[in-house]
């Protein structure tokens, strides 16, 4: 592979973490190795398929660093650091001058949600940074008796706008014929009529929505991503991606399927004690059984023995059995379990890291104060810790103190590149 030594572009902005987890030789070998690392990227990203936003959940237990899910219609901007806004500008600007560089104006489509402040928030928050960027940008929302709306967030007054395809564009009620569509919405319930068959350009494609994704696919490309990168730069795989398998035909309200859902998990847990052992970690296996498409956390349980799934209550099997707007889970991805050792203000912790374009533009920590390493955050409860740039943001040098933060962003990127790959194959 060639490498270039020297690059004058930082991909990754430097922040606070809560440094409590060493992370020993794998992030002292990628901070050593970290201007081949760019290169790499550089090298490795295609000039298609790029999703301008994208967020990754990641679980850091140490011994181990890994993304455990990608999301490709992030909801949390009004989440991250306000000192994160002239980055989020100029990787806006980047990213549309290279992927739509005849771009000029933006319509974002929103969810259908009527009563979540905090998403009106990260939409908000989105246009701006786009409007900032010099695009002309709208909000619109696809909803049966949807005349458009105006609401009140800290950042002023947000409005929405009622869309229809017309001669297959997408047009505002008022007229706003943009380039490019900008989906925020996660299609959970499938690719909505007036998306099909239009002109403009729509990133993330719909294919890529949660009524046709399989995160079990998703983790087959992470996986080969991961194994091409462990190669070029020398180490296990398995430090940075987790064992898993895919289980089709099950059904928790009726426990049909249970017995074969059983044994997969024993296989999964067998795997990870034989990494445990191979590097002599003394932690129990666990794994995360999760819906195969889906988000917001729902349809998640953490099994440390196949024998919970026989032990079910039917409050645990209601909440197995589906997921965003009562989607029906009959088919799950059996994760490998990876413990959250970080801590924040004495609170589990686990980052979540957001790109624009494949730029890192910053993250922010998931807590909650009432779960513990091995559960899932995603689940309400939960609060969002901003990371803080360890220095002025405009600071002209980089910083002399190893940038913790760095790893996360290698790992966000690689969960990236799966998911341009991933939307490659659909097209």
């Amino acid at each position: 592979m060639s490498i270039k030594k020297n690059s004058s572009h930082r991909e990754i902005p430097h922040l606070l973490t809560a440094n409590t987890v060493p992370m020993a030789e794998l992030e002292s070998r990628l901070l050593a190795d970290q201007s081949a690392i760019e290169a790499w990227f550089r090298e490795h990203w295609s000039s298609k398929n790029m999703p301008l936003t994208c967020s990754v959940d990641l679980r850091n237990s140490g011994f181990k660093v890994a993304a455990v899910d990608t999301n490709l219609f992030p909801a949390g901007f009004n989440n991250l650091n306000e000192d994160f806004l002239p980055l989020c500008v100029q990787a806006a600007q980047y990213a549309l001058g290279k992927y739509y560089p005849n771009c000029h104006r933006i319509l974002i489509i929103g969810e259908n949600h009527t009563r979540n402040s905090s998403y009106d928030l990260s939409l908000h928050q989105l246009q701006q940074i786009f409007s900032i960027a010099g695009y002309d940008v709208r909000v619109g929302r696809i909803a049966d008796n949807f005349t458009g709306v105006q609401i009140e967030t800290k950042l002023g007054t947000l409005e929405i706008y009622n869309i229809a395809n017309k001669r297959n564009r997408l047009i505002t009620d008022d007229g706003f014929d943009p380039c490019i569509i900008l989906l925020n919405r996660d299609l959970s319930e499938g690719i909505p009529r007036e998306l099909k068959n239009i002109e403009q350009a729509v990133t993330p494609v719909p294919e890529m929505g949660w009524a046709s994704r399989l995160k079990s696919i998703h983790f087959e490309y992470y996986q080969d991503v991961c194994e091409e990168f462990s190669r070029d730069f020398d180490f296990d795989v398995w430090h940075m991606a987790p064992f898993f398998k895919q289980y089709k035909n099950v059904d928790f309200l009726k426990s049909q399927g249970i017995q074969e859902l059983a044994d997969v998990v024993d296989r999964l847990l067998g795997d990870i004690q034989n990494k445990y052992e191979e590097y002599s970690i003394t932690h129990k296996p666990f794994v995360a059984i999760k819906s195969d498409s889906g988000t917001y956390g729902m349809g998640v349980m953490m099994v440390e023995s196949s024998e919970q799934l026989f032990e079910m209550n039917r409050k645990q099997r209601v909440k197995m059995s589906t997921s965003k707007g009562k989607q029906i889970i009959n088919q799950v991805i059996v994760q490998e379990g990876i413990y959250s050792f970080e801590n924040y203000e004495k609170a589990v912790a686990e980052p979540v890291v957001y790109l624009i374009g494949h730029s890192v533009v910053g993250g922010f920590y998931r807590i909650h104060k009432n779960k513990g390493s091995t559960e899932n955050l995603n689940s309400p409860g939960m609060e969002f810790k901003p990371l803080a740039f360890s220095e002025p943001c405009n600071t002209p040098e980089a910083n002399s103190e190893p940038n913790r933060f760095y790893i996360y962003g290698v790992v966000a990127r690689l969960a990236l590149l799966a998911a341009v790959r991933e939307i490659h194959e659909v097209l």
